[in-house]
């Protein structure tokens, strides 16, 4: 089976040749460990691999601790480029745009709020609140996917998931696993359907020739743990349902006690489907990401 490269020297050998395209792969770890740098090392490696960079999909509501766009421009000379999430879709004009138009690799689905918008943290109206303004953006996330997919894009890096308790407080991990299962696994031609609405028998045939294979395209979704140590990592339960347990291939990334010093380790948890390195290998960061020591 072809594999997509995740861009990090090292790590794809440990992968038995890298990701599997169609399924799920997800990153855990703390702030700061370096799952940014890897999302962006995958979502870059398309460019050589599948002729264009991967998208990077944003769902964070807490403020840009991701920094996507300065790691971006520092790593690669890559300048994200994003597209408005409240701006209207023009249904009747959308594929005449897309084949026009620059596209744009960066969707930051909400402004930024400075605070926590899980179950737990919000009353009941603030909570209602979140969730319509959620299903508001949905078109502009269907419509930046689906539109990069048309024109050849085959990776996605989804981040800004809180961590939370439990998977089912967080309105991210929702909004994630509709966007995996609904636009990323779905027959194209149902994706269309989905965001042209009542417009699509009109642009049917226009539809059916910006065609693509979901299963071609690969998601690495970038999880942000409360747990900083990698034992505690490897101890975590996983919850029925959640994201993290119906992963295809589970990365863990945390650090690492060796003697008097603390340094950064990563163990693939999960890989299905293919022979990995069951070895809890450290791994350093530099000027351009992640490299396998």
């Amino acid at each position: 089976m072809a594999r997509q490269s995740t861009g990090v020297p090292g790590l794809d050998a440990l992968l038995g040749g890298g990701l599997i395209p169609g399924t799920l792969t997800v990153v855990v770890g703390a702030t700061g460990i370096g799952k940014t740098q890897l999302g962006l090392q995958y979502a870059h490696a398309g460019a050589a691999q599948e002729g264009r960079r991967g998208v990077v999909f944003d769902c964070s509501a807490r403020g840009d601790s991701q920094s996507h766009a300065e790691y971006a421009r520092r790593m690669f000379g890559w300048d994200l480029s994003p597209q408005d999430a409240e701006k209207q879709i023009d249904v009747e004009q959308f594929f005449a745009e897309q084949n026009n138009v620059i596209l744009h690799d960066y969707l930051h689905l909400f402004d930024y709020r400075g605070r926590r918008v899980t179950r737990r943290d919000l009353d009941w109206d603030d909570w209602r609140n979140w969730q319509a303004e959620l299903n508001a953006r949905l078109r502009a996330a269907i419509a930046f996917l689906y539109g990069n997919f048309t024109r050849g894009v085959r990776r996605v890096v989804m981040d800004g998931i809180e961590p939370t308790d439990r998977p089912s407080d967080s309105i991210q991990f929702n909004l994630l696993e509709y966007v995996y299962h609904q636009v990323l696994r779905k027959d194209p031609e149902w994706v269309a359907r989905d965001l042209l609405r009542e417009a699509y028998r009109r642009h049917a045939d226009e539809a059916a020739a910006h065609t693509y294979d979901p299963a071609a395209i690969g998601c690495l979704l970038l999880y942000t743990s409360h747990e900083t140590l990698l034992d505690d990592l490897l101890s975590r339960r996983l919850d029925e349902g959640d994201l993290l347990a119906n992963a295809n291939t589970l990365l863990l990334m945390g650090k690492v006690r060796t003697g008097d010093r603390i340094g950064r380790g990563l163990y693939i948890a999960k890989h299905r489907g293919s022979a990995c390195d069951e070895r809890i290998v450290p791994y350093g960061i530099d000027e351009r990401g992640l490299r396998i020591q």
